[in-house]
C-alpha cells in the first residue's frame, strides 16, 4: 500500500507556480490576483479561506478577502460580484460556499464572469469541461486528476466507481475520468443513495472515489485488493481528545481499507491540499489569459 501524499504534491506544485510567477514579474508582468467573498463566520469556511490566502502568498499572488455578515442581502453580494467582474486588476475570484439560506448560491455563481470563475462552477465552465474543451476545471476534481497523474496510476480502461453525484465533486470528476487522454479513458459508474447492490458495484472498481460526506461509510468489504481509493470526505466529528473538540473524518474507514489498496489518500492530507492548489493553478491560467483571452 502506498499513501498518496496530497500535502507533498501540493507543495511541489506551489513551488512550480511560484517560479512561473517570478518569471512573469521579471518580464514586467503583473502578479496574479485572487479575490474571495466570505459571508458569515462558518468555522470550516473560515479555515478554508485562510488556507487560500496563505497559498496565494506561497505562490507569489496578490489576494483580497471581502467579508460580509450573515444578514447581507443577495443584492449586495451581486453588486460586489459585478465590481469584481469589472475590475481589471482581479484575475479570478470565488464566492465561498455554503451561503446563508436567504441567498441563492446558483444565482451568484451564474453572476460571476466565467472568465474569472476560478472555482469552475459557472455553467459555461462546467459545460466546456463536459465536452473536453479548455476551461477552469472544478478545483477538487482537478486536484484528484493531478494526484492520479503525479503518482502514475494507470487509468486507461480502468473501472472507476464514483460514490456521490454532487455538482462540485461527483459529476465533474466522473466527466473528467471519461475524457480521452491521461488521466482518463476510464469506464465510470456513478453511485448514489438509490444504487442497488452497492457493495458489489464498488468491489469491481479499480479506482474508487468516495465523495458522499458520510464518515467511514466505505468499508473493507466494499474494496477489492489492489484498488486505488481516493477519499474526498472531510466531515467534522466530535473528538474529546482534541483541543478543537473535533477531528476530520473521511468517507473511508481508513484503517481497515488501507491494507487492501495499492494506493489510498489519507484524511486530512490527501485531496484537501490539492483542492486549494488547483484553485491556484486556475488563477495563474486566468492571469495569463491562457484559456479565455
Amino acid at each position: 500500500m502506498e499513501l498518496i501524499d496530497g500535502k507533498k504534491v501540493s507543495a511541489d506544485i506551489k513551488r512550480e507556480i511560484a517560479a512561473e510567477v517570478e518569471k512573469i514579474v521579471a518580464a514586467g508582468g503583473r502578479r496574479p490576483h485572487l479575490a474571495a467573498i466570505l459571508v458569515g463566520h462558518d468555522g470550516g469556511s473560515e479555515t478554508y479561506v485562510a488556507n487560500k490566502v496563505k497559498s496565494c502568498a506561497e505562490c507569489g499572488f496578490v489576494s483580497s478577502l471581502l467579508r460580509f455578515e450573515d444578514d447581507v442581502t443577495e443584492a449586495r453580494l451581486l453588486e460586489e460580484i459585478h465590481k469584481l467582474n469589472e475590475n481589471p486588476e482581479v484575475d479570478g475570484f470565488i464566492v465561498q460556499l455554503p451561503l446563508p439560506k436567504h441567498i441563492s448560491e446558483q444565482r451568484l455563481i451564474e453572476a460571476i464572469d466565467y472568465r474569472k470563475d476560478v472555482d469552475g462552477f459557472h455553467p459555461i465552465n462546467v459545460g466546456r469541461m463536459s465536452i473536453g474543451l479548455p476551461c477552469f476545471r472544478s478545483a477538487t476534481p482537478a486536484g484528484i486528476m493531478m494526484l492520479l497523474e503525479r503518482y502514475g496510476i494507470s487509468t486507461s480502461g480502468a473501472n472507476c466507481v464514483v460514490l456521490g453525484r454532487s455538482n462540485i465533486v461527483g459529476k465533474p470528476v466522473a466527466s473528467l475520468l471519461m475524457q480521452k487522454g491521461y488521466p482518463g479513458n476510464c469506464t465510470v459508474t456513478v453511485c448514489h443513495r438509490d444504487t442497488r447492490n452497492l457493495k458489489e458495484v464498488c468491489r469491481n472498481a479499480d479506482i474508487l472515489i468516495a465523495a458522499m460526506g458520510r464518515p467511514e461509510s466505505v468499508t473493507a468489504d466494499m474494496v477489492k485488493d489492489g484498488a486505488t481509493v481516493i477519499d474526498v470526505g472531510t466531515t467534522r466529528v466530535p473528538d474529546a481528545s482534541r483541543k478543537s473538540g473535533f477531528r476530520l473524518c473521511g468517507d473511508v474507514k481508513f484503517d481497515e481499507v488501507a491494507p487492501k489498496c495499492a494506493y489510498i489518500t489519507p484524511v486530512p492530507g490527501g485531496v484537501g491540499p490539492m483542492t486549494i492548489v488547483s484553485l491556484m493553478q486556475n488563477t495563474l491560467l486566468a492571469a495569463k489569459r491562457e484559456i479565455y483571452s
